[in-house]
């Protein structure tokens, strides 16, 4: 059973294909335009250092967290 205060697997993926298009994704549950978030990660200078994204509805504060790069969750 999905918790209702998070996306479902297929509406993450729908989120992440469309901000990989470079689209503005909107929130499957509310019709809002997602917020992003940059999230800078790892050491920098050291040969790693992840860019992620984390894409959260303004009105029902749902969230997804990916991996720009790869477009993948983590």
């Amino acid at each position: 059973m999905t918790d209702a205060a998070q996306y479902s697997p297929d509406e993450e993926r729908a989120i992440r294909e469309a901000a990989r298009r470079g689209e503005k994704p909107a929130c499957p549950r509310c019709g809002v335009i997602l917020t992003p978030r940059d999230i800078g990660g790892g050491s920098f200078g050291l040969g790693y250092a992840r860019r992620r994204e984390w894409l959260i509805c303004p009105s029902c504060h749902r969230s997804v967290l990916f991996d720009r790069k790869r477009g993948t969750r983590n």
